[in-house]
C-alpha cells in the first residue's frame, strides 16, 4: 500500500523549492519537509527522482513528481480549495506559464545550480 501524505524533497536555498512550498501554503496542505544535501544526494532523492535526480521533488500518497512548475499545476488541479493558483481562463493561463517559464530562464542565468 502506498504511503498517504504529502512531502517534499528539497534545499533551504532553493527558490524553485519555495515555489512548491508557497503553492502548498496558498491552498493550505499539509507537508512534510525532507531537506536535502545536493553536495550529497540522499537515496531517498535518487529514488524519487532518478532521471535529473533534482530538487524539488513533490510525493503524494507515495507518487513522486519532479520540476517546480509541474509541480506546481498540479497542486493547483488536485486541490481546488484554497487560493487559485492558475487562472481559469485559457489565454490567462497561458500568460501565467509564459512568465513562469520566463522567470526560471532568469533564475537559471542568476544562479546555475544544479536544483529545480
Amino acid at each position: 500500500m502506498a504511503e498517504k501524505g504529502v512531502k517534499v524533497v528539497g534545499m533551504w536555498a532553493s527558490p524553485f523549492v519555495a515555489r512548491v512550498e508557497m503553492a502548498l501554503r496558498l491552498k493550505g496542505v499539509a507537508y512534510e519537509y525532507i531537506s536535502e544535501d545536493l553536495a550529497n544526494k540522499s537515496e531517498t532523492l535518487l529514488s524519487y527522482n532518478p532521471v535529473t535526480k533534482k530538487v524539488p521533488v513533490l510525493v503524494h500518497d507515495g507518487k513522486p513528481m519532479a520540476e517546480s512548475a509541474v509541480i506546481v499545476e498540479y497542486i493547483d488541479e488536485v486541490w481546488k480549495d484554497g487560493y487559485p493558483i492558475m487562472p481559469a481562463d485559457p489565454y490567462e493561463r497561458a500568460q501565467a506559464r509564459f512568465w513562469a517559464r520566463y522567470a526560471d530562464e532568469k533564475v537559471h542565468t542568476l544562479c546555475p545550480v544544479e536544483h529545480y
